[in-house]
């Protein structure tokens, strides 16, 4: 078989699951209930952040926080302080894509 086969979980619950980490990108699949999220810090590569379900409230280096519906995503460049959280309801579903790959 020449492709590789990743499965992402499925469901409501906290989940923080690195699917690729390797020396191209790494391909991470996140889920928030209400009030989770990660904690506040600095991107260390360039950051495309895909709302897959829910709706993401993120704080970008001074901005207020911005809000963001699944089917959006955001392109947030390197050394940019990111506050994400899920602050409805609804479970937020985000797939986030670092590249090029950050280095240890």
């Amino acid at each position: 078989m020449v492709e590789q086969i990743f499965k992402l979980t499925q469901g409501d619950g906290k989940v923080v699951e690195r699917i690729v980490l390797d020396e191209n990108i790494h391909y991470l699949h996140m889920i928030f209930s209400k009030g989770e999220g990660l904690p506040e810090h600095f991107s260390n590569s360039n950051v495309y952040m895909t709302v897959i379900r829910g709706k993401l409230s993120i704080g970008l280096d001074d901005q207020e926080i911005h809000e963001y519906e699944a089917g959006t995503m955001l392109k947030i460049p390197f050394k940019t302080r990111m506050n994400v959280k899920n602050l409805h309801p609804e479970t937020l579903e985000i797939i986030v894509v670092k590249a090029p790959a950050p280095k240890v």
